[in-house]
């Protein structure tokens, strides 16, 4: 399996991504991708329709999701692998954050209008399609408009933890995530984890079982540290693009970062583990 074959970190247009679950299974088997990984935020809905349109070529999709967790100051992202994306208190669960994300959204567009900013709410929605709203689609509304240039300022100026129309939303703790994760049949892994790595310990305690070790972005010093701390707490690596989308920088295009294929046979172990 060549480098870059394998890529677990990958969003569509159901979450915030720009293309469909099938649009970005064509790219992938363009790109000679063998392994591919869904993770939407926050939703499985991608899952069906990708798994779908990869039936019958070389390309295995993954059902993942990634989930947002709040501890103490920091944002955490869950992913989860493998997971059964039709377990009825995983679906449960994550309709009821969708619906958190759509009020959020609705309240961002009215700090706008607050601020002198009209948007359109049934532009941020067809933005949207099928997706789960976000601050993303408001974001696009924003640059669609002309009131910023790009989807940087509108986060930027605007739609960021100290922007003006900012508006937190309740999250789960990283603890109920993995919960969440390993009820499905999962195994829970810390996101992009550079920088979160103090809440290891915390998370390990509460059933964390890998840490995402190669990103984007990160040098051969921050893979290594992060190679260590799987072997030191026996957890699994894993690692993708985070795609959302061609319009992304080329770190983030599809299959742009190298995971080896044992993180891959690790990660299935732990799952086979878990559910034997």
């Amino acid at each position: 399996m060549r480098a870059g074959a394998i890529d677990l970190h990958v969003h569509t247009s159901i979450s915030d991504g720009t293309l469909t679950p099938s649009e970005v299974v064509r790219l992938a088997l363009r790109h000679g991708i063998k392994v591919l990984a869904i993770t939407d935020h926050d939703t499985v809905e991608g899952v069906p329709e990708a798994l779908q349109a990869a039936a019958g070529s070389a390309l295995r999709v993954i059902p993942g999701v990634e989930i947002s967790t709040h501890l103490a100051d920091a944002e955490l992202h869950i992913l989860g692998y493998l997971i059964d994306h039709t377990h009825p208190v995983l679906a449960d669960t994550l309709a009821h954050f969708r619906r958190q994300r759509l009020d959020r959204a609705r309240r961002m567009v009215r700090r706008l209008e607050d601020l002198g900013i009209p948007l359109s709410w049934e532009r941020v929605l067809d933005l949207a399609g099928q997706g789960v709203v976000g601050r993303t689609h408001v974001a696009r509304a924003l640059q669609e408009a002309g009131f910023v240039g790009s989807i940087q300022e509108a986060f930027r100026e605007y739609l960021g933890r100290k922007g003006p129309a900012y508006v937190p939303r309740p999250k789960m703790t990283p603890g109920q995530a993995i919960e969440l994760i390993r009820s499905a049949g999962g195994v829970p892994v810390l996101a992009h984890p550079w920088g979160l790595t103090s809440f290891i310990p915390e998370l390990v305690r509460d059933g964390l079982q890998g840490l995402e070790v190669y990103y984007p972005g990160y040098s051969v010093e921050i893979v290594a540290e992060l190679e260590r701390l799987t072997r030191q707490y026996d957890l699994v690596c894993t690692g993708g693009s985070d795609f959302h989308g061609l319009d992304e920088a080329p770190e983030n295009q599809l299959g742009a970062v190298s995971v080896p294929k044992a993180c891959l046979r690790e990660l299935e172990a732990r799952k086979q583990r878990a559910t034997s």
